[in-house]
């Protein structure tokens, strides 16, 4: 662990943070509050984001550790909140709408893993 490396992941958490918060905002205007869609595009488009990293990664990008840690730890880690999404469901369910807790839950979960594949199978076909 390098200062530099400590230094490129806080910046790219303060960006990632920026935009996690950006988003979430305009999300909650544009689709309204009853239901966290401003934590569900995040994650989905985090791990979006995320996949075509490391498969930029893989197949194009020889990028300095510092680089990686900067797009991945950084911008991706500061962006993506889960721990916010664990918040949005039990509040749904303290509501008293557990179907739309669980509806929340499974699709965060799914298409955040399906924008990951996706991302990489996309990265792979077009290099």
């Amino acid at each position: 662990m390098t200062p530099q490396l400590i230094l490129a992941v806080a910046a790219g958490g303060a960006l990632g943070s920026v935009a996690r918060y950006l988003v979430g905002i305009g999300s909650g205007k544009l689709f309204g509050a009853d239901f966290p869609w401003g934590t569900l595009i995040i994650n989905v488009t985090g791990s979006f984001l995320i996949g075509a990293f490391i498969g930029l990664f893989v197949s194009k990008w020889d990028l300095s550790p510092a680089m990686r840690a900067f797009l991945t730890v950084g911008i991706c880690g500061g962006y993506t909140t889960f721990s916010t999404f664990s918040l949005d469901a039990y509040y749904l369910i303290e509501r008293g709408q557990t179907l739309a807790s669980f509806a929340y839950v499974m699709a965060s979960v799914a298409l955040s893993v399906g924008a990951l594949i996706g991302a990489l199978q996309f990265v792979r076909a077009v290099s």
